[in-house]
């Protein structure tokens, strides 16, 4: 006969209260990352003549508009938070010495924080026009 352990309860009441609401958010923001990502392939990929279009003017002239730069900021937020807590719940479940467990989670969270840093600069930064050998061919520039 198989024997199935029962799972490691919360650490504490704390530790179970950011349970329940990392839990919820996995599922409120998985609703809103559907959206988000199907919007953005369906727009990128399918509409306006396909994946031929996607340039570097496709990209500068898409940032150009503020819309497209909080649908793709959100959808990067949402996607790395949720993927981060994701890989957080395996290293809870998997790591059976605390500390390891303890830098695992550090490292996820830290490596989340360097990679949205990042790419919320590059989408709010973005310039196209700054290189005035590309800027005469882009529209946005004029």
């Amino acid at each position: 006969m198989v024997v199935i352990e029962t799972p490691r309860s919360p650490r504490s009441r704390k530790a179970a209260k950011f349970e329940r609401w990392g839990w919820l958010y996995m599922r409120i923001s998985g609703m809103f990352l559907l959206v988000l990502i199907f919007g953005h392939l369906i727009i990128n990929l399918v509409m306006n003549g396909g994946i031929t279009q996607i340039s570097f003017a496709f990209v500068a002239g898409k940032w150009a508009d503020p819309f497209w730069k909080i649908w793709d900021g959100l959808m990067l937020w949402l996607a790395l938070i949720h993927g981060t807590n994701g890989m957080r719940t395996i290293v809870n479940d998997y790591t059976e010495r605390e500390t390891l467990r303890k830098v695992l989670n550090y490292t996820l969270w830290v490596v989340c924080a360097s990679l949205i840093i990042l790419g919320t600069l590059v989408v709010t930064t973005f310039d196209p026009c700054v290189d005035s050998s590309v800027s005469h061919t882009l529209s946005v520039c004029k």
